[in-house]
Protein backbone atom coordinates (compact mmCIF):
# COMPACT_ATOMS: atom_id res chain seq x y z
CA UNK A 1 0.00 0.00 0.00
CA UNK A 2 1.36 3.72 -1.19
CA UNK A 3 1.38 5.89 1.45
CA UNK A 4 -0.27 9.55 0.38
CA UNK A 5 1.97 11.32 -1.95
CA UNK A 6 5.08 9.58 -1.00
CA UNK A 7 6.83 7.78 -3.81
CA UNK A 8 9.16 4.97 -3.00
CA UNK A 9 12.90 5.18 -3.96
CA UNK A 10 12.85 2.81 -7.14
CA UNK A 11 13.17 4.19 -10.17
CA UNK A 12 15.13 7.16 -9.53
CA UNK A 13 18.20 7.74 -11.97
CA UNK A 14 21.45 6.16 -11.12
CA UNK A 15 24.43 8.42 -10.47
CA UNK A 16 27.29 7.09 -12.32
CA UNK A 17 31.14 8.33 -11.35
CA UNK A 18 32.89 10.52 -13.56
CA UNK A 19 36.09 8.27 -15.14
CA UNK A 20 38.57 11.63 -14.52
CA UNK A 21 37.13 11.97 -11.25
CA UNK A 22 37.58 8.30 -10.26
CA UNK A 23 41.10 8.68 -12.36
CA UNK A 24 41.93 12.25 -10.25
CA UNK A 25 41.41 10.39 -6.83
CA UNK A 26 43.40 7.74 -7.19
CA UNK A 27 46.42 9.74 -8.37
CA UNK A 28 45.59 12.11 -4.89
CA UNK A 29 46.01 8.43 -3.05
CA UNK A 30 49.35 7.51 -4.55
CA UNK A 31 50.15 10.84 -4.10
CA UNK A 32 49.73 10.19 -0.20
CA UNK A 33 51.33 7.03 -0.53
CA UNK A 34 54.55 7.94 -1.95
CA UNK A 35 54.78 11.14 0.38
CA UNK A 36 54.01 8.71 3.69
CA UNK A 37 56.87 6.17 2.07
CA UNK A 38 59.48 8.88 0.93
CA UNK A 39 59.15 10.22 4.88
CA UNK A 40 59.62 6.75 6.28
CA UNK A 41 62.46 6.06 4.62
CA UNK A 42 64.22 9.80 5.76
CA UNK A 43 63.23 9.24 9.43
CA UNK A 44 65.31 8.51 12.06
CA UNK A 45 64.30 7.05 15.72
CA UNK A 46 63.48 10.14 17.64
CA UNK A 47 61.33 10.89 13.95
CA UNK A 48 59.87 7.54 14.28
CA UNK A 49 57.40 8.31 16.60
CA UNK A 50 55.73 10.79 14.89
CA UNK A 51 55.73 8.92 11.82
CA UNK A 52 53.88 5.81 13.17
CA UNK A 53 51.26 8.97 14.53
CA UNK A 54 51.30 10.15 10.88
CA UNK A 55 50.30 6.39 9.40
CA UNK A 56 47.58 5.69 12.22
CA UNK A 57 46.21 9.07 10.87
CA UNK A 58 46.46 7.60 6.89
CA UNK A 59 44.56 4.36 8.71
CA UNK A 60 42.23 5.76 10.42
CA UNK A 61 40.92 8.84 7.28
CA UNK A 62 40.91 5.49 4.73
CA UNK A 63 37.53 4.89 3.27
CA UNK A 64 34.17 6.85 4.61
CA UNK A 65 36.12 8.20 7.32
CA UNK A 66 38.54 9.95 5.36
CA UNK A 67 35.55 11.93 3.69
CA UNK A 68 34.09 13.04 6.61
CA UNK A 69 35.71 15.16 9.07
CA UNK A 70 35.03 14.31 13.05
CA UNK A 71 35.39 16.64 15.48
CA UNK A 72 33.75 14.74 18.99
CA UNK A 73 35.69 15.99 21.93
CA UNK A 74 34.82 12.97 23.55
CA UNK A 75 36.21 10.46 21.29
CA UNK A 76 39.75 8.95 22.34
CA UNK A 77 42.01 7.95 20.01
CA UNK A 78 43.81 4.93 21.36
CA UNK A 79 47.30 5.02 20.98
CA UNK A 80 49.13 2.22 21.32
CA UNK A 81 52.04 1.76 23.91
CA UNK A 82 55.24 0.22 23.50
CA UNK A 83 57.00 -2.29 25.56
CA UNK A 84 59.58 -0.51 26.53
CA UNK A 85 56.74 2.66 27.69
CA UNK A 86 54.94 -0.29 29.64
CA UNK A 87 55.41 0.55 33.90
CA UNK A 88 54.48 -3.04 34.73
CA UNK A 89 55.78 -2.24 38.98
CA UNK A 90 53.06 0.59 38.86
CA UNK A 91 50.30 -0.36 41.00
CA UNK A 92 47.25 -0.90 38.75
CA UNK A 93 44.10 0.76 39.83
CA UNK A 94 41.40 -2.05 41.43
CA UNK A 95 37.79 -1.51 39.93
CA UNK A 96 34.99 -0.67 42.58
CA UNK A 97 33.94 -4.39 42.84
CA UNK A 98 37.42 -5.52 43.43
CA UNK A 99 37.94 -3.27 45.67
CA UNK A 100 34.42 -4.05 47.63
CA UNK A 101 35.57 -7.93 47.53
CA UNK A 102 38.83 -7.48 49.09
CA UNK A 103 37.20 -5.12 51.72
CA UNK A 104 34.27 -7.90 52.14
CA UNK A 105 37.14 -10.46 52.40
CA UNK A 106 39.31 -8.66 55.20
CA UNK A 107 35.84 -7.72 57.58
CA UNK A 108 35.19 -11.90 57.37
CA UNK A 109 38.82 -12.55 58.30
CA UNK A 110 38.40 -9.52 61.13
CA UNK A 111 34.95 -11.18 62.45
CA UNK A 112 36.17 -15.04 62.17
CA UNK A 113 39.56 -13.37 64.43
CA UNK A 114 37.27 -11.91 66.91
CA UNK A 115 34.83 -14.62 67.01
CA UNK A 116 37.44 -17.36 67.77
CA UNK A 117 38.56 -15.38 70.50
CA UNK A 118 35.33 -15.14 71.44
CA UNK A 119 34.69 -11.50 71.67
CA UNK A 120 32.21 -11.44 69.25
CA UNK A 121 28.15 -11.68 70.38
CA UNK A 122 27.19 -14.37 68.46
CA UNK A 123 30.93 -16.09 70.18
CA UNK A 124 29.40 -15.40 73.59
CA UNK A 125 25.81 -16.46 72.75
CA UNK A 126 27.95 -20.30 71.12
CA UNK A 127 29.65 -20.56 74.73
CA UNK A 128 26.98 -19.76 76.53
CA UNK A 129 24.82 -22.26 75.05
CA UNK A 130 27.45 -24.86 74.81
CA UNK A 131 27.97 -24.26 78.84
CA UNK A 132 24.73 -24.71 79.22
CA UNK A 133 24.38 -28.36 77.27
CA UNK A 134 27.65 -29.38 78.96
CA UNK A 135 26.29 -28.71 82.31
CA UNK A 136 22.98 -30.82 81.22
CA UNK A 137 25.47 -33.54 79.85
CA UNK A 138 27.04 -33.55 82.91
CA UNK A 139 23.88 -33.35 85.35
CA UNK A 140 22.64 -36.77 83.11
CA UNK A 141 25.87 -37.94 83.45
CA UNK A 142 25.53 -37.80 87.86
CA UNK A 143 22.05 -38.68 87.51
CA UNK A 144 22.54 -42.15 85.52
CA UNK A 145 25.70 -42.96 87.66
CA UNK A 146 23.27 -42.79 90.48
CA UNK A 147 20.77 -45.05 88.86
CA UNK A 148 23.21 -47.47 88.51
CA UNK A 149 24.82 -47.40 92.03
CA UNK A 150 20.70 -48.07 93.26
CA UNK A 151 20.65 -50.63 91.06
CA UNK A 152 23.75 -52.68 92.03
CA UNK A 153 22.63 -51.98 95.65
CA UNK A 154 19.22 -53.14 95.13
CA UNK A 155 20.56 -56.48 93.61
CA UNK A 156 23.42 -56.95 96.42
CA UNK A 157 20.33 -56.77 99.29
CA UNK A 158 18.59 -59.81 97.49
Amino acid sequence: MPRGGKKGHKGRGKQFSNPEEIDRQMKAQRELEANAGAEKGSSSESEEESSSDEESENKRRSGVEGLIEIENPNRVSQKSKKVAEVDVSAPRELSRREREEIEKQKSKERYMKLHLEGKTEQARADLARLAIIKKQREDAAKKREDLRKDAEETKGKR
